[in-house]
């Protein structure tokens, strides 16, 4: 969670030169030459076709979802508001996962998700001026939010069979033509203008956030009950919104507080409410 938390800061200082497309995109697939290249060193065996498909949901999730989603979003919407839409993703972890293992969680669990997303959706329109504006940003975190959890829940599954980073590099791969033809795109329609800053925070988004960190956080969904490992998440919005401050001087009002610590505990409610069950 410590390696995620800058994702939302660094996608932030990263559009300032480049276009969402490219940054969702591009990361990808330096992070997919990567993975190839230790999948490669290391000689792993292929998985199976079974193993492929689940694979695929999983690269769509992590890959493709919540990085072209949140590069979007971030356009137009703070750090520190994305930060705090994305607190849901413990709680949607939490429900796909009960989804995903067909469990029954309980009447408590449900009510604190759907509060979850109610307050999410809340701070949302009361940060972007109510319900006479459009919120195309805050659509586009919460699909992002289902993206990652959607990713989270099968990858935790399959790093049970395939190992931790085993998991995130044959996801990439199975993404990695899509979100090639992707960059190719993005790069014929608008030219990159982007200074140090922007490099490095894309540098950062590709090989850490896209790949490394997922070397830690599948590892732990593998070996613990996911539902209760995914409270860890609950600190990543929290660091976020600190990493907008310090880098990005972003305002930290009684708002973004407000709604913060209103997702925060819903969703930890939500979690624990699954854990109990």
């Amino acid at each position: 969670m410590a390696a995620f938390s800058l994702t939302i800061p660094m996608t932030r200082v990263a559009v300032g030169g480049m276009s969402p497309l490219f940054i969702g995109a591009g990361r990808a697939v330096v992070a997919a030459v990567l993975a190839g290249v230790v999948l490669a060193v290391t000689r792993q065996s292929l998985p199976s076709s079974r193993q492929w498909i689940r694979l695929t949901i999983t690269g769509a999730g992590i890959v493709v979802g919540f990085p072209l989603l949140t590069s979007f979003a971030l356009q137009t919407a703070a750090a520190s508001h994305g930060a705090v839409v994305i607190a849901l993703l413990p709680a949607a972890t939490a429900a796909v996962v009960v989804l995903r293992t067909r469990t029954t969680p309980g009447k408590r669990f449900w009510a604190a998700t759907a509060a979850g997303a109610l307050a999410a959706v809340a701070f949302g329109l009361l940060q972007s001026g109510g319900l006479d504006k459009p919120h195309w940003a805050d659509l586009l975190l919460l699909g992002a939010v289902l993206s990652a959890a959607i990713g989270y829940a099968e990858g935790g599954l399959l790093a049970r069979e395939l190992g931790s980073w085993q998991t995130v590099s044959w996801a990439l791969i199975a993404a990695f033509p899509f979100m090639a033809g992707l960059t190719v795109v993005s790069v014929a329609r608008q030219q990159i203008d982007a200074g140090p800053g922007e490099w490095a925070a894309f540098g950062y988004l590709a090989v850490v956030s896209m790949f490394l960190g997922f070397f830690a956080w599948y590892r732990g969904l593998a070996l613990g009950p996911m539902a209760k490992v995914s409270q860890i998440q609950l600190v990543q919005p929290v660091l976020s919104i600190g990493w907008a401050a310090l880098l990005l001087s972003e305002p930290v009002g009684w708002l973004t507080v407000v709604g913060g610590m209103a997702v925060i505990l819903c969703a930890t409610l939500a979690v624990r409410a699954r854990v109990g069950a």
